[in-house]
């Protein structure tokens, strides 16, 4: 059986898996795991790109002297974030993380310069300070981009060092807000417009699938044996990646990407940039295949992530399963937030941030980490029925089941949240859904499958699925989501319709 090894670069850990296709099944398991954390300083926040390498060939050794025939590498990682070269392929500088403070004033920056909705209706982006466009226009005043040669997204980045061939792949270049979505090119008039020199944009973008090359001389010296393998640019963003494990069939589907974000949306065969689109916050991102992801970026479960280092900061530390299971016996409904409010996108004491909502709009606050974590789980399954039922409206789609996939597939407490609160039948898996669609689309690049129909057909027949069906309080749902729209329209009025 053919050997196939997924680079999954995730914005707390990155791992490394293998994947053996039969013809019938995709037996997956995991090979290495490793932390990722920013570099803080005072004032920033940044990324180890070399630590990802290194890592990434120690996985790549690793699972080419367990796994034997490895076919093919891919790699995927997360949307926006990117490094500049120099024209020796030198990286000039750590990447930035995309909640750098440095980018809190970008995106007022960026409506200045290109009307919002003209430059919604060329790329289809939610307006974010965490795109590229807004982390290119806070370098302006740096100097570093007179001095680039390139950019290059960071999946892009490491499948480069791996192979020595730079190229860009389509569905992370579409994160960028740079990047034309109807006519599949990078928006030369919105560079221009944003004052960013062209010719950073110099790497041919290149589709899902599309062989890069063998992997480079000291690559393969490492220890494993990694000799014959070939680096595939599969989906470079991991949503695209785990968009395309979702095992749904047919129309009425919304998904659920729920990992450090959660990406709420359906899938479109086409953009939509309306301007009821841009007010609802929707983005327009490529898939595999072809067909366009709308949705909406949801702070995830990260508001966990950052309330659990401060805790353990504070001498108690929690695993992310005891963490649930105090949210589990916690009283639910009993406080609410907006979990995308501007004070919790950034870095810091998330469970204090918390508490000041709650005080903002006359709840009780949460005391303790149980009570904390019921209240992020509550606030995002009330945010992903909010923004489901607007890209439903928006679509034209009746949705008739939720698929949740990722990190969060495995939080039993959250899918079931999402059901009640959504009135939907919630189908949860696979967890390692990036990680399967990376693999997925390494098959189809060696002819192993003949699409994205027969793909998700072998997730279906790979992986255990549970569904969890609306439960009975439903009365009690109504009344949440009804608090939950007054404290969204309380703490920001636009969101009151």
């Amino acid at each position: 059986m053919p050997g196939y090894v997924a680079v999954d670069l995730g914005a707390e850990s990155g791992r490394v898996l293998a994947g053996r296709y039969d013809g019938e099944r995709l037996a997956v398991r995991e090979i290495h795991r490793f932390a990722n954390h920013p570099r803080r300083t005072a004032d920033d926040l940044t990324w180890d790109l070399d630590r990802l390498h290194e890592e990434t060939v120690r996985g790549l050794g690793m699972a080419a002297a367990q796994v034997g025939d490895v076919r093919s590498v891919g790699v995927d990682g997360w949307g926006s974030d990117f490094g500049l070269l120099d024209g020796e392929d030198r990286l000039l500088s750590p990447p930035w993380h995309h909640r750098t403070p440095r980018t809190a004033a970008m995106v007022r920056e960026l409506r200045k310069a290109v009307e919002p909705q003209v430059l919604y209706d060329v790329t289809g982006t939610q307006f974010l300070p965490i795109t590229t466009a807004c982390q290119l226009l806070a370098m302006r005043e740096t100097g570093i981009l007179e001095r680039a040669d390139r950019l290059s997204m960071l999946p892009d980045l490491v499948a480069g060092r791996l192979s020595g061939v730079h190229r860009t792949e389509r569905t992370i270049a579409s994160t960028t807000q740079l990047w034309d979505i109807r006519h599949g090119r990078w928006a030369t008039e919105v560079i221009d417009l944003l004052g960013l020199p062209r010719h950073l944009f110099r790497d041919e973008v290149v589709h899902a699938g599309t062989p890069l090359g063998p992997l480079r001389t000291d690559v393969r010296a490492q220890p494993g044996g990694a000799r014959q393998i070939s680096v595939v640019a599969v989906a470079g963003h991991d949503t695209a990646c785990a968009i395309a494990a979702v095992p749904g069939r047919g129309e009425g589907v919304g998904f659920v990407s729920c990992g450090t974000w959660s990406l709420v949306g359906v899938e479109t065969p086409t953009p939509i940039t309306t301007p009821h689109a841009r007010a609802a916050g929707f983005t327009n991102e490529l898939g595999v295949g072809g067909g366009i992801r709308f949705l909406s970026n949801v702070n995830g479960l990260w508001l966990l992530q950052e309330s659990r280092r401060v805790w353990a900061g504070g001498g108690n530390p929690l695993s992310y399963a005891e963490l649930t299971a105090l949210a589990a016996r916690s009283a639910p409904y009993r406080s609410l937030i907006d979990p995308d409010h501007p004070s919790l996108l950034s870095p810091g004491d998330v469970p204090r941030r918390i508490a000041t909502l709650c005080r903002a709009t006359g709840q009780p606050v949460p005391d303790g980490p149980g009570e904390v974590a019921r209240c992020v789980l509550d606030s995002l399954a009330c945010k992903y029925r909010w923004v489901l039922e607007r890209a439903s409206a928006v679509s034209g789609q009746p949705l008739r089941t939720v698929h949740v996939v990722g990190g969060g597939a495995a939080n039993e407490v959250l899918c079931q949240l999402t059901a009640d609160l959504t009135g939907l039948p919630v189908v949860a898996g696979p967890v390692e859904a990036t990680a399967l669609g990376n693999l997925l689309v390494q098959i189809m690049a060696d002819g192993g499958l003949s699409g994205l129909a027969e793909a998700r057909a072998l997730v279906r027949s790979s992986v255990p699925l549970r569904r969890h069906e609306p439960g009975g309080e439903t009365a009690e749902a109504e009344a949440c989501y009804d608090r939950f729209r007054k404290v969204m329209a309380r703490l920001a009025p636009e969101h009151a319709a």
